[in-house]
């Protein structure tokens, strides 16, 4: 446990990196400069989220916890982590619950690097662990992402193996990209993990994809192995708002993460948390199948467009503009539409997240009414400057 000096060092840090927590930095609601009643309007696509919200089941045992939540419940947790643990064949000590999966994940940075063991991670991805890093004074090293838009992971090995070790980051599948590292890269980084090396695979969009080519790393922390995986309710359970995420791995990795997580979380979003695990069998997979539904309807008009696009795997995709997304962004948001944020070195690509049938059927028209315009600018643009000459 950290005592009261360590604790104030620790709130001090969270607060001057509180702007590197980048969902909630760059989501953009903040920074769209739109009037209040354009803000109620809009259509968020740009931070990930699921439409769908909590399932029922979740909002009835939140609303009965909430006329006791004046007391701290902290006797009830063990009985909750076994459960959660449980629900992915581990045991409770095999567990770190926190804040969504970024607890966790900001966890994991502070007990596998330091001053002498950087984090390697591909580029780009989610900035998170990559910024913390950097807010603690570690080094981070960076791979660029393969052809495939997934992670090399030949070089990453090779860059652990460089540095001595440290901590491997992989989002999986990746984020902002939404491909998938194939299993059996997967497999072989694993098996030649270098000494003093921890792979830290960030799970938050595996159960949107759809393809035979991605399988969980949950096997090789059942397995034992220099691996810590970790899972959140942000994404398909709808649950973001109430942040519950944890962390999966060895019992002798999770207590070198234990000391810096900063508490419990809230007892009622644990009471959530309980309810839509009792019915994930049957919503995990029709949240699946909607979402991919919604996905392949897109990416079929994208291709009737002429429109390139990275193969998408998550709850979100990349679409190439073929200039710099800012420009695209900004259009869109004065129309209704707030998609993602830049993800250099990929400024041409414009990362949307996917929403409901509704709200796609929105994005289609304020996307393409957007490109059309800027395309119609870019001509008139080329045209004058040739009419000089």
């Amino acid at each position: 446990m950290l005592n009261r000096r360590e604790f104030a060092h620790r709130i001090g840090f969270t607060a001057a990196a509180a702007g590197m927590l980048t969902e909630m930095t760059f989501a953009q609601r903040a920074a769209v400069n739109l009037s209040g009643a354009q803000l109620k309007d809009m259509v968020w696509l740009n931070a990930n989220e699921n439409p769908a919200g909590p399932p029922a089941s979740v909002l009835k045992a939140m609303a009965d916890m909430l006329p006791f939540s004046n007391r701290y419940h902290y006797q009830e947790f063990s009985n909750f982590y076994t459960k959660l643990a449980h629900s992915e064949d581990l045991d409770a000590g095999q567990i770190l619950v926190g804040a969504g999966s970024s607890e966790p994940l900001h966890a994991a940075v502070e007990a596998f690097t330091s001053p002498t063991q950087p984090m390697i991670s591909i580029a780009p991805t989610y900035e998170g662990p990559p910024e913390v890093a950097r807010a603690l004074g570690r080094r981070v090293i960076t791979v660029p992402v393969t052809s495939g838009y997934y992670a090399d992971v030949h070089k990453l090995v090779a860059e652990a193996e460089k540095a001595g070790g440290g901590l491997i980051y992989l989002c999986n599948p990746n984020n902002p990209t939404s491909a998938v590292t194939p299993k059996a890269d997967m497999a072989w980084m694993v098996s030649n993990l270098p000494p003093n090396t921890t792979l830290l695979i960030d799970e938050a969009y595996i159960h949107f994809a759809d393809t035979p080519d991605v399988e969980s790393a949950l096997g090789y922390v059942r397995q034992g192995k220099n691996v810590v995986v970790t899972r959140t309710f942000s994404k398909i359970y709808g649950m973001a708002g109430l942040r519950a995420g944890f962390a999966c791995a060895r019992p002798d990795l999770i207590a070198r993460m234990a000391p810096f997580r900063n508490n419990v979380i809230s007892i009622v979003t644990a009471q959530g948390v309980l309810a839509a695990l009792a019915e994930s069998k049957t919503l995990l997979p029709e949240r699946k199948a909607k979402l991919v539904r919604t996905r392949v309807e897109l990416c079929g008009w994208l291709k009737q467009k002429g429109l390139k696009y990275i193969d998408p795997q998550a709850n979100f995709m990349m679409i190439d503009v073929g200039r710099d997304v800012r420009q695209m962004g900004s259009a869109m948001a004065q129309r209704g539409v707030a998609v993602g944020r830049p993800f250099p070195p990929l400024d041409h690509m414009l990362r949307v997240t996917i929403g409901t049938d509704q709200e796609m059927a929105k994005f289609r028209e304020v996307f393409w009414n957007v490109l059309q315009r800027l395309d119609y600018s870019r001509r008139l643009t080329r045209i004058n400057a040739d009419s000089r000459n």
